[in-house]
C-alpha cells in the first residue's frame, strides 16, 4: 500500500475540469440531505469513482462520521433510514487529510483511494473519500480537490434546512443543558483571515457548565469573547444564554466594548437570580492597526506566545457580570505583533485534574500547529490528566495574529496570507 501526499509532490495540480456552477446546480436542485449525493454523482460521472462517501467532523475532535443510507460495522449508528459510520482521525488517511488540509492518495493491487479535506475559511467540515479502479492522476486529484472545496459551501448552506449534518456530528447525545449551550456557538469553530487565524473548541463537563464563545468579523474588526456562568446543567446555560445574548445585540448594534460590558451586566442584573454572574473576556481587534482592546470581566488570564515565549497577558479584572448594579467597565488597548498567538481559556482548564498542566509548555510544544489543532491539543491534555472527564467545562479560543495591511488571503489550504 503506498501514500501519497499530491498537495506536496510536484507541480501545482492541473485545473479542474469539474464545472462548479453546474455541481451548484445540482446540489440546489436536490433535497438538502440528498446534496451531498449530487456530488457523488457528478464526481463518478467525471472521474469513474466506484464508491464516494462524505464522512462529516464529529463533535468529540478526534472521529469523523461517514454518512450515508447503509453501512455495515458495529460503529455504525442508525437514525431512521440514516446511517453514520464512525472512523478514527489518529493513524488514519482521513485524519492525515484533515490536519494537513492536502488530497491523500492511497494505492493498493486493486486501485486507490482518494481523501479530500472538505473545508471553508478553516472550518474542516469533513473527508471527501473516493474508491477509483483506475488509480488517482494529478487531473483526478485537481477534479476531487475542486469538488471537495464546492462541498464545504454545499453542507454549509444545506444544514440550515437539516438536522442530518447536526445528527452526524453528533457521536453522543447531548443533554437539554448542552442543547442549549451548543445553540449560543457560533456556526463555525473557524475563520481565517489575511490578517488572523482563529479557533475555538468547547469540551462539555459530565454536568454541562455555562461556558461559550464567540466571534464576529466586521470589515475593518474582529470580534470575539468566552465566558463561563456559574453552576451547571440547565440553570448555566439560560445564564450564558441571557449573556451572549446581550452581548450580541449590543454589537449588532454598533455599541463599543464597555457598552456591550454595561448591557450583558444590566441584562443578568434585571432577569437573573440573585449572586448568580458570569465571567469573561469580550474583545475586538482593528485589522488596519493591529491592535486589540479588551474587556475582561473577572476572568482567568489569556497566554501568549511572542518570539517563543508564553507569558500571561496583563489584563487588569473588571467586576464579573452580574454581581453588581453598579459595575463599571474599561477596555484595555493591546498592541499585537505579526507571529503572536493568544490562548483564552476558561477556568476548567485549570481546576482538579488540570491544575497540574504546565498550559505554558503545552503552548509552545503546539506552536507550530494550526489554531484548530492547538485548542483540540490543549483540551485533550487537560482531559487526559482529568481521568478522561473534565470536571467543568473546558473552553479554548486560540488567535493567531499575522498583521499586514487588509488584503487577500491564499485560500487553497488554508495556506494563509498572499505574500
Amino acid at each position: 500500500m503506498a501514500l501519497v501526499n499530491l498537495h506536496e509532490a510536484g507541480p501545482a495540480p492541473l485545473t479542474s475540469r469539474l464545472s462548479v456552477g453546474r455541481l451548484l446546480a445540482a446540489a440546489e436542485a436536490a433535497a438538502p440531505v440528498e446534496a451531498v449525493d449530487a456530488v457523488a454523482e457528478a464526481l463518478t460521472e467525471l472521474v469513474g469513482a466506484e464508491q464516494v462517501s462524505f464522512l462529516i467532523a464529529d463533535f468529540s475532535g478526534d472521529s469523523l462520521i461517514r454518512l450515508g443510507q447503509s453501512a455495515a460495522g458495529a460503529a455504525t449508528r442508525h437514525k431512521g433510514a440514516e446511517t453514520g459510520e464512525r472512523v478514527a482521525l489518529s493513524g488514519t488517511p482521513h485524519g492525515r487529510a484533515l490536519a494537513s488540509q492536502s488530497v491523500q492518495v492511497v494505492g493498493d493491487a486493486d486501485g486507490a483511494c482518494v481523501y479530500a479535506p472538505v473545508t471553508s475559511r478553516g472550518e474542516a467540515v469533513g473527508v471527501l473519500e473516493l474508491r477509483l479502479r483506475n488509480g488517482a492522476d494529478e487531473q483526478t486529484v485537481a477534479d476531487v480537490t475542486e469538488a471537495a472545496h464546492a462541498l464545504a459551501y454545499i453542507v454549509i448552506a444545506s444544514r440550515r434546512y437539516t438536522d442530518l449534518y447536526e445528527w452526524g456530528q453528533r457521536s453522543v447525545p447531548l443533554s437539554l443543558a448542552a442543547e442549549i449551550q451548543h445553540r449560543l456557538l457560533p456556526g463555525s469553530y473557524t475563520c481565517e483571515s489575511a490578517q488572523f487565524t482563529l479557533a475555538a473548541w468547547l469540551e462539555p463537563a459530565g454536568e454541562v457548565g455555562g461556558d461559550t464563545f464567540d466571534f464576529s468579523l466586521d470589515r475593518g474588526t474582529l470580534h470575539f469573547s468566552i465566558t463561563d456562568a456559574m453552576g451547571h446543567t440547565v440553570n448555566a446555560s439560560l445564564l450564558a444564554t441571557l449573556l451572549v445574548g446581550s452581548i450580541r445585540n449590543g454589537r449588532r448594534r454598533g455599541c463599543d466594548l464597555v457598552e456591550q460590558a454595561r448591557l450583558a451586566d444590566a441584562a443578568l442584573a434585571e432577569h437573573a437570580g440573585e449572586l448568580q454572574y458570569v465571567t469573561g473576556q469580550i474583545g475586538c481587534i482593528d485589522l488596519v492597526s493591529g491592535t486589540a482592546r479588551i474587556v475582561n470581566a473577572g476572568h482567568p488570564l489569556p497566554l501568549r506566545l511572542r518570539d517563543g515565549i508564553v507569558d500571561e497577558v496583563p489584563l487588569s479584572a473588571c467586576r464579573p457580570f452580574g454581581l453588581a448594579d453598579d459595575s463599571t467597565y474599561s477596555a484595555q488597548v493591546l498592541p499585537l505583533t505579526p507571529g503572536d498567538r493568544l490562548m483564552f481559556i476558561t477556568d476548567g482548564l485549570l481546576e482538579r485534574g488540570a491544575a497540574g498542566l504546565d498550559l505554558r509548555a503545552i503552548l509552545e510544544s503546539s506552536r507550530g500547529d494550526h489554531p484548530r489543532e492547538a485548542v483540540q491539543h490543549l483540551i485533550q491534555a487537560a482531559t487526559a490528566a482529568s481521568g478522561g472527564k473534565l470536571a467543568d467545562d473546558g473552553t479554548a479560543l486560540c488567535l493567531d495574529w499575522h498583521g499586514g495591511p487588509l488584503r487577500a488571503r491564499d485560500a487553497t489550504a488554508g495556506a494563509g496570507p498572499v505574500p
